[in-house]
């Protein structure tokens, strides 16, 4: 039987998109405290299936699909300009394919409205209705109100109508970097990107006897799996290391072990191959709410990801890319050498080299001197990093990383920083090799 919090999260679901939420309302209908309303409410916005507005409320919204991210909603757009919404509240869960910024006569800029576009727009009440009637919907700067035939229009075609007080260029570069954000979240794959359904997974109840892992494993050819309760929830994992010499028909609680190290859709995939190599595992159950098995991620599937994730082309630069951009490789006899200018975005208030941007340098320095011995994946575990020297602005640096230690599951590289012939900073980096023939 489904717990009250699963319980509200399958009536929140059930709920028409665009419907208004209220813990009140929730608590009424369902016979539940405010309390765990409120706790389903807030799970429910980190799944992505409400949004919070203020001085508008929740309310029920479509979930992205990982393809269509880029993509904002209306509520999105209200939260991300602090806007004020006029009217046409019922079309907030929408999302918009474009926007348009109106800054020319009605008729030109009306050739550039489409339906499901967001028309940008100061305080011309003609374009605001024609907006509207066009599909779109409008968003007003300078923070000016509109009239009330507006608002009633907005009501009836289900279009929003904000008014931010931000001015035109503003609103447009917040948005853009909304969008931008966006797509630096689609490249980064999850968990829930390569995970095996529950209905493709093959697991044991706690209350199964060892002679079922032995069935299973003449079917599977596996040997690991996870271990539920009656009520789907992940209590343990079990091991031919467990099974083996105990006697056929003893339970599965009697010899698995308890309380496994599992992972939820939305942990990042490098953070799942991390904890893999760290404990030497083969499988991970991945869990949702109330901690039920969702299906598994393979040490393989993990590895193919992170595979594929390197093949991909880069979309919404993130700021380690930024940086890594600038250090390039040189040619020296015996010795990995590389260079980097400092720009402005790298240095701190006082207009040196920031602490942040020489951990990222040193980082990727000593990764690319690591791939060059040692093909494949790896994970950087830990760094020591000592400032000996300030370095301006507009500086150009000399990074040189030494490799001191190489196994097969591990590199200790000493990186040393130069400034015109002068040691400015020195650090050791220990990284995680991850072997892609595992």
């Amino acid at each position: 039987m489904a717990t009250k919090h699963e319980q509200i999260l399958e009536y929140i679901e059930s709920l028409e998109i665009g419907s208004k939420i209220s813990v009140r309302q929730i608590a009424k209908a369902l016979s539940v405290s405010e309390g765990t309303a409120y706790r389903a409410i807030k799970d429910a916005e980190n799944q992505g299936t409400v949004s919070t507005i203020e001085r508008v409320g929740t309310i029920r919204i479509e979930k992205k699909r990982k393809e269509n991210i880029e993509k904002l909603t209306f509520a999105e757009v209200v939260n991300v300009v602090d806007g004020q919404v006029l009217g046409g509240k019922q079309g907030l869960h929408k999302t918009l394919n474009k926007f348009v910024i109106g800054a020319m006569k009605l008729e030109a800029m009306m050739r550039y409205v489409d339906p499901d576009s967001l028309l940008i727009v100061g305080n011309r009440t003609k374009a605001h209705a024609l907006g509207l009637k066009a599909g779109a919907a409008v968003l007003i700067t300078g923070g000016f109100d509109t009239d009330e035939s507006v608002k009633k229009l907005a009501d009836e075609l289900e279009l929003p109508v904000i008014s931010t007080s931000y001015d035109t260029f503003t609103v447009a570069a917040m948005i853009n970097r909304a969008i931008y954000d966006q797509l630096i979240k689609k490249e980064i794959v999850l968990v829930s990107d390569i995970t095996t359904p529950i209905e493709n997974t093959d697991y044991l109840l706690k209350d199964d006897k060892v002679k079922k892992w032995y069935q299973l494993n003449e079917k599977t050819g596996h040997s690991r799996y996870p271990v539920v309760d009656r009520m789907m929830r992940v209590v343990g994992v079990v091991t031919s290391k467990d099974i083996i010499g105990n006697n056929q028909d003893l339970t599965i609680e009697k010899v698995m072990t308890k309380n496994p190290i599992t992972v939820k859709g939305a942990t990042s995939v490098a953070n799942a191959a991390h904890m893999m190599i760290w404990e030497g595992i083969e499988l991970l159950p991945v869990i949702g709410p109330q901690h039920t098995l969702q299906g598994i991620i393979s040490r393989q599937d993990v590895l193919k990801a992170l595979q594929m994730i390197q093949k991909q082309p880069q979309v919404g630069e993130t700021f380690d890319d930024l940086i890594t951009s600038h250090v390039h490789d040189i040619e020296e006899e015996h010795e990995e050498t590389y260079t980097c200018e400092i720009t402005p975005q790298m240095t701190s208030y006082l207009g040196t080299l920031s602490y942040g941007v020489m951990t990222t340098l040193v980082s990727e320095a000593g990764s690319r001197a690591l791939r060059k011995q040692k093909k494949g994946d790896l994970v950087v575990e830990n760094i020591t990093l000592y400032f000996l020297k300030p370095v301006q602005i507009d500086s150009k640096i000399t990074i040189r990383p030494k490799i001191l230690e190489l196994s097969r599951r591990y590199g200790k590289v000493d990186v040393e920083i130069y400034h015109e012939g002068d040691v400015v900073g020195k650090a050791l980096m220990m990284a995680q090799l991850i072997d892609r023939h595992l």
